[in-house]
């Protein structure tokens, strides 16, 4: 090891190393506290720069990182690395990558499993089987990429569940309802009546300049996606998929509700975010006291977007002008809300009966 002691008290770590391409490279970092932390950076560089197996999973993590980043969004980099550095990493963190056993997963797992969040209700399944997907992926990056094996999630069960539990939605009555107690608060009641009558998502919602609006035509032209980043970056990136670039058309009571909350209260100019002043914590405390001085069902601010999915089901248009309007899949929306459409199957035994003659 090379490290040496500076005047002012702290170990520096200097050393030479051999890249992928075979150049000759130094390294130096300073102000370790002892030399032995200094020895370790040393060590670890140097499994991960070489793809050494003895590296530990931190280590590993970040090499994960420089080789996936490339082809993930930001915006879905920034989840995977949020739910590593407080999910996987406290726990394998320091292990040795060829020292991970099953066990080691199937310990993990259970820890996840027995965790409870703030509020004392544990994780939800879907929350869990992406924890759990993700460490996988990591394993098996490790794997195809650097030779692991065995890898020690291939033998351990999934845990989780694929599929969310049962979506809610509100029916027309119950969000005229809660919409009502809204009435009062412009921002949170336009922000509000544009995700349930167009159906777009809260990202979507929050990117809206009033450049995106056509209000000759009664349409929304749903270009970005708005999100706040760890540190409190804002971030504009294009919608989820590449169907989620669409035009909404709205009702045009909807279409009067934003002009009017445009120049009456946002004064956003034409390329100024409309809803600059709310966020997802805002929006969710409306719900939370909505809910509770009306009655009506509890929901989160994503099944608004399915209350609208529900509203349009219920007034006969087809899943393929449904994903369509919510830029979905059409295959999407016949899944994932065939149980809002119950008599399909007999109404088709009708029809062709009578077709038959």
């Amino acid at each position: 090891m090379s490290a040496t002691l500076e005047k002012n008290g702290t170990w520096t770590s200097q050393f030479r190393y051999e890249d992928i391409y075979g150049n000759t490279k130094h390294k130096c970092k300073r102000g370790f506290a002892t030399e032995e932390e200094a020895d370790e950076f040393e060590d670890s560089f140097l499994r991960r720069t070489s793809g050494s197996l003895d590296m530990r999973f931190a280590d590993f993590v970040e090499v994960y990182g420089e080789d996936m980043r490339p082809f993930i969004r930001e915006n879905t980099w920034n989840t995977k690395e949020y739910m590593i550095n407080d999910k996987i990493i406290p726990f394998f963190g320091k292990k040795r990558l060829r020292d991970i056993t099953t066990q080691d997963i199937l310990a993990w797992q259970n820890g996840i499993l027995e965790a409870r969040k703030r509020n004392g209700e544990p994780y939800s399944g879907t929350y869990v089987r992406t924890l759990d997907a993700q460490l996988v992926a990591i394993m098996a990056h490790a794997e195809r990429y650097y030779g692991l094996s065995p890898n020690p999630c291939a033998k351990s069960p999934r845990i989780g569940e694929h599929e969310a539990q049962e979506m809610a939605f509100w029916s027309k009555e119950e969000y005229l309802r809660f919409s009502e107690f809204l009435s009062d608060d412009p921002v949170m009641f336009t922000s509000v009546e544009v995700l349930y009558w167009t159906g777009l998502r809260l990202g979507e919602l929050l990117a809206l300049t009033p450049n995106d609006i056509d209000f000759n035509r009664c349409e929304i032209h749903v270009r970005h996606s708005f999100r706040r980043i760890k540190g409190g970056k804002e971030t504009m990136t294009p919608p989820k998929t590449e169907k989620s670039v669409r035009k909404v058309v709205m009702p045009e009571f909807l279409r009067d509700e934003i002009r009017d909350y445009i120049e009456n209260v946002s004064g956003a100019a034409f390329n100024e975010r409309i809803f600059k002043d709310i966020d997802s914590r805002k929006i969710r405390d409306a719900l939370d006291a909505g809910i509770e001085a009306t009655g009506v069902p509890r929901i989160r601010i994503h099944d608004l977007r399915h209350s609208h999915v529900s509203l349009l089901i219920d007034m006969g248009y087809s899943a393929v002008a449904i994903a369509e309007r919510t830029g979905h899949e059409s295959t999407d929306i016949t899944y994932r809300y065939a149980h809002m459409m119950p008599d399909t199957q007999e109404k088709m035994a009708e029809a062709l009966s009578g077709y038959r003659g």
